[in-house]
């Protein structure tokens, strides 16, 4: 996958966990915890989507790399390079 369509995967991902935050303002540095009306269990709905969708395993040690948009594109990139959408 491309950087592009991971981050539209994760933009479906959170507008199907947030469907009433706007997500068309989404800041590629900022935490989406700061961004977004998250808590700890939709963060861990999120990991668990990506798991499900494709196929990925994220250990928690990782999962503060998956902050923000940004953070989180650049660490799925080469975890997903392969995958199809």
């Amino acid at each position: 996958m491309t950087s592009e369509e991971i981050r539209q995967s994760i933009v479906d991902i959170l507008s199907d966990i947030t469907p009433d935050d706007d997500l068309s303002q989404l800041k590629e540095d900022v935490a989406f915890a700061d961004q977004l009306d998250l808590d700890s269990m939709d963060f861990l709905d999120i990991i668990m989507e990506l798991r499900k969708r494709y196929r990925i395993q994220i250990p928690e040690e990782d999962y503060p790399k998956l902050a923000s948009m940004k953070s989180t594109v650049e660490y799925l990139e080469p975890v997903m390079k392969d995958i199809k959408r």
